[in-house]
């Protein structure tokens, strides 16, 4: 057993049981796991359901909906995933390869199937399905780190606004009009943290006997 496609889910659609049951056994065999329907509409409400497979095999031929008018469908949809389909047929003329691509199928098989033609199709479009997944991944990681500096943009703008603050106490007045200490505004609404200190000015007005050795300390920090 080949496991190149384990993990990916594949619809198999034809109404013909014999072709469905030997198409079946060959394509789990290279690891995908087999949903199957036997006509055109079950083949429709799987690929348009709440988790449809990302890889189908349609007859073209089927009752109800045709292969065609599924890949039409499923193409026209704006909330349906990326889903890889190949359309199976007896049909061989120019004109039926064009009908099958105009519809939304990505490629295009005649029958009776060549087992090994058809496995190297499933290998492209198992290819495209992880390429499809890699981009949603980027995507939704993409659109994390937006929110993330969005929120952190609002975070930082908290702060840059026109802030009431008393001319006494010097509390600032928040949004919801409560009065707060600015160290407490400030710690709440950035990742900013408090060191108590002196400035020269109040070390010389509050302390005059300390400020020499105060002032004598900062320089030598400072160098």
């Amino acid at each position: 057993m080949n496991d190149k496609g384990l993990g990916v889910r594949l619809l198999l659609a034809d109404d013909d049981r014999p072709t469905r049951i030997m198409l079946r056994q060959r394509i789990s065999d290279w690891g995908y796991e087999i949903e199957e329907a036997d006509n055109g509409q079950s083949a429709l409400e799987i690929l348009t359901g709440d988790d449809p497979p990302r890889m189908a095999v349609l007859d073209w031929i089927m009752p109800g909906l045709d292969g065609v008018e599924v890949c039409q469908r499923v193409a026209s949809r704006s909330d349906t995933p990326f889903i890889y389909t190949i359309l199976l047929t007896r049909r061989s003329e120019k004109e039926d390869l064009v009908q099958a691509l105009d519809s939304g199928a990505h490629d295009f098989l005649t029958k009776p199937v060549d087992i090994n033609e058809l496995r190297s199709r499933l290998d492209v479009g198992r290819r495209l399905i992880e390429a499809d997944q890699a981009v949603r991944t980027a995507e939704k990681e993409k659109e994390r780190v937006i929110v993330e500096l969005q929120e952190a943009l609002s975070h930082i703008k908290t702060l840059s606004g026109l802030l009431p603050i008393c001319a006494h106490c010097k509390k600032i007045r928040d949004d919801q009009g409560y009065w707060t200490q600015l160290e407490q505004y400030i710690h709440e609404n950035s990742d900013a943290s408090f060191s108590h200190s002196i400035c020269p000015e109040c070390a010389k007005e509050h302390f005059p006997d300390l400020y020499p050795e105060l002032e004598e300390h900062s320089e030598k920090e400072s160098t």
